[in-house]
């Protein structure tokens, strides 16, 4: 449920020094003080820019954009989940965003993604104002699409690199370091195609996962990959969201943005993202407190 907070808005950087660049990324968080338009790139969002934190140990949730995505294409459950008591951390994947997707398809995407999600933790606790109101033992990260994949492989699995992928044209185990930190995963349409049997096998940890009855990108089989695979299924809490396609968690794009050649503004006939997003927010926002709200006994 919603507070009586605004949302903040802090705009700092991680690094990645493997990729040799900043990781942009803005942190919404619950705040005092009057939220104002904000203009990011042909997005607009309501939002307290720098206005003081309200709150102490507040658990912290990471957001993963979709291939070549944006992450303000999340901006409305971005700001439900700050307004909830959440610190919510939107990074941009470089290399595989909608303003450089100069590695998308390759072996190297697959290694950055999930090392992203750890130096942006890090960002966030190391940070002279976010730090000091940050639960460190208490990170979940939600994911579309890609951002599925990179949830599942930071929480311990073992993905694969296809042989068009790599410059030898051979399959090869993805080098990721897990992160212990993270204690919970939103899957929304995971992108599981990278997984081989036994791969999730070290995923233990608590995930809630929605996907699109037609979504044609990432379908059934995509879930069950996920359902079949982790350590425990009795942890999957899944559902299928009747009549929706690939972008149902996505907010509604601006009204510039809509068209039928980009199919992220679309929905199948007959459904309306809207409709459900109040629902799906309220689920994800009841499954991440259950879980992060808590003090975790390892």
């Amino acid at each position: 449920m919603e507070t009586d907070s605004s949302s903040g808005c802090r705009v700092i950087e991680a690094y990645d020094g493997v990729q040799g660049t900043a990781i942009p990324l803005v942190v919404l968080y619950p705040a005092s003080g009057a939220e104002r338009s904000e203009r990011f790139g042909p997005y607009t969002v309501d939002l307290a820019r720098d206005a003081p934190v309200v709150g102490e140990e507040l658990p912290l949730v990471v957001i993963s954009h979709g291939n070549g995505g944006t992450r303000w294409a999340y901006r409305d459950l971005a700001k439900y989940l700050s307004r909830a008591g959440f610190m919510v951390a939107l990074p941009e994947h470089p290399g595989n965003s909608r303003n450089d997707n100069s590695l998308a398809g390759t072996a190297a995407n697959l290694e950055n993604r999930p090392r992203h999600i750890s130096l942006v933790i890090d960002a966030i606790l190391s940070d002279r104002v976010m730090a000091t109101h940050a639960a460190a033992e208490r990170v979940g990260v939600i994911g579309h699409s890609i951002g599925g994949y990179t949830a599942l492989t930071v929480a311990g699995g073992q993905a694969w690199a296809a042989p068009h992928e790599c410059a030898d044209g051979r399959a090869h185990p993805v080098q990721v370091t897990q992160d212990l930190r993270v204690g919970a995963l939103v899957l929304l349409a995971p992108a599981t195609f990278w997984f081989v049997p036994d791969s999730l096998r070290e995923v233990r940890v608590p995930i809630l996962m929605r996907t699109g009855e037609k979504d044609e990108i990432t379908g059934a089989s995509q879930a069950e990959t996920v359902i079949s695979g982790v350590y425990d299924s009795s942890l999957v809490e899944h559902k299928v969201i009747a009549g929706a396609g690939h972008f149902f968690a996505m907010s509604p794009f601006p009204k510039e943005m809509i068209r039928a050649d980009f199919p992220p503004s679309q929905d199948p006939v007959g459904f309306r993202r809207e409709d459900i997003q109040s629902v799906l927010y309220a689920e994800i926002v009841e499954f991440l407190q259950r879980l992060l709200l808590i003090p975790r006994i390892i």
